[in-house]
């Protein structure tokens, strides 16, 4: 059922991106009277799952559901059909259009993408705000993993700024640091820069989350109890823990920790109970745990900021940049040849194992649609601005073809165009397959 459900969404999501990308091209083509030959959702090589011909455009589904595509007459595309090229130009095919209405077509499928995310992210921050963990209500110091330390960061800091830059968004706080080249922190009452060392950021991608290594600390007061042992024991919701065996405890990471290295264990805790020290004896599960959660303790610091419709509008934009810019900067973690990024990478079949799915109190499953939208715009964001990069089968390399027309005053000569889309396609299959192989690699490793 979760599988099913992560399917539908990604299938869901990739078909609402593709068919407004694809509509971006077709809209401007008809509106300056271009043939669209075919307007398909994802690919049919050797055969379709569905189609049909209305007026001039065949419309149909293919049966691989990674991209789609409408194929305009007169144009050098992924195809490669060339026959039609061999004769004179005709007044609806894209090659004899005026080189700035060429440009308007392979420009809308990016710009529908960036308005699409835009809109999406607007809507989200007017129906639903923003909700943020709030680093600056926390009173206490950060709890910094040995993988923070081996950024630079030591138990104390407090964080001023990322490059320059306040951040008080915890989630958002986690990413900065990872893409950052600096902190400055509040050390021993001075103020002190350092640069973000490379190894501890490879430490963090070892992390099946790499945005662990830094948590906000709190009291060890108990807020809620699971397991009924634990409550058999005398723990009570409410009690603050002082010790554990005999080990003074002042923040919840710290009773968490003690608690997980004694699995299968009693260990001795302190608490303090309206005033009182009370001694338990508690049983450790075999996995390192007590059953117990914090939560309620830590929606104190969460907030949830409301937007206008007019705040909504430039707040969408915002988002919109916001996510491609992180999308963008974390090409320097990906490329850098300790941090190792790229074994993070993954493909649809990563992003299907990644799909938003919720579970309510008594078990059953749905989609967070919330979240659902949310990956929808950042994707659409980001295939905007993949699509720009000048690669030859890409909409940007058919752009810098035009803006070099425009700007020469002569086309490109079509043997040229025709030799890099070939090597823009074989470049793109050949990517395609290393990131497929990359996924597969991964899902077969996890079973041995």
């Amino acid at each position: 059922m979760e599988l099913a459900l992560k399917i539908f969404q990604f299938i869901l999501s990739i078909s609402i991106l593709v068919i407004l990308h694809e509509l971006g091209h077709f809209l401007p083509a008809k509106w300056f009277k271009t043939k669209v030959e075919k307007f398909y959702l994802f690919f049919d090589p050797w055969f379709s799952v569905v189609k049909k011909k209305i007026g001039e455009t065949e419309y149909g589904i293919g049966w691989l559901p990674f991209g789609g595509y409408v194929k305009i007459a007169g144009m050098v595309d992924e195809s490669m059909d060339t026959e039609q090229l061999k004769q004179p130009a005709q007044p609806w095919e894209f090659r004899a259009k005026p080189a700035w209405q060429r440009l308007i077509i392979m420009m809308g499928g990016v710009t529908v993408n960036f308005f699409l995310a835009w809109i999406i992210y607007g809507c989200l921050s007017f129906f639903n705000g923003e909700t943020t963990f709030n680093t600056t209500k926390v009173d206490a110091p950060m709890n910094y993993t040995s993988v923070a330390k081996a950024m630079g960061f030591q138990d104390g800091d407090k964080i001023l700024k990322v490059d320059g830059k306040t951040q008080n968004n915890l989630d958002k706080l986690s990413l900065d640091i990872l893409l950052s080249d600096q902190v400055t922190v509040l050390r021993n009452g001075k103020e002190v820069t350092f640069p973000t060392s490379d190894d501890g950021k490879a430490l963090a991608f070892k992390d099946p989350n790499p945005k662990a290594f830094l948590t906000p600390r709190f009291p060890a007061i108990v807020d809620s109890i699971y397991n009924p042992k634990t409550i058999a024991a005398g723990l009570k919701v409410g009690d603050k823990v002082e010790s554990v065996n005999g080990k003074k405890i002042t923040y919840y990471d710290e009773f968490q920790e003690a608690v997980k290295t004694n699995p299968g264990k009693n260990i001795d805790v302190e608490v303090n109970r309206n005033g009182s020290l009370q001694p338990l004896t508690l049983t450790v599960s075999p996995e390192g745990t007590l059953g117990l959660a914090s939560y309620k303790y830590l929606n104190k610091y969460v907030e949830t900021e409301h937007f206008s419709f007019g705040q909504s509008i430039g707040r969408g934009f915002t988002r919109s940049i916001e996510s491609l810019t992180y999308q963008v900067k974390q090409f320097k973690l990906i490329f850098n040849r300790k941090v190792q990024g790229y074994k993070k990478v993954g493909g649809p079949l990563a992003i299907i194992n990644n799909m938003p799915v919720q579970k309510s109190k008594e078990g059953d499953l749905s989609i967070n649609w919330t979240q659902f939208w949310s990956f929808t715009a950042m994707f659409s964001v980001w295939l905007a601005f993949l699509n720009l990069i000048p690669i030859p089968g890409l909409d940007g390399g058919h752009v810098i073809f035009t803006l070099y027309e425009m700007i020469v005053g002569k086309p490109v000569p079509q043997k040229i165009l025709e030799n890099a889309q070939m090597v823009g396609v074989i470049f793109l299959l050949g990517l395609m397959v290393l990131i497929f192989g990359n996924d597969i690699f991964k899902i077969v490793s996890n079973y041995f």
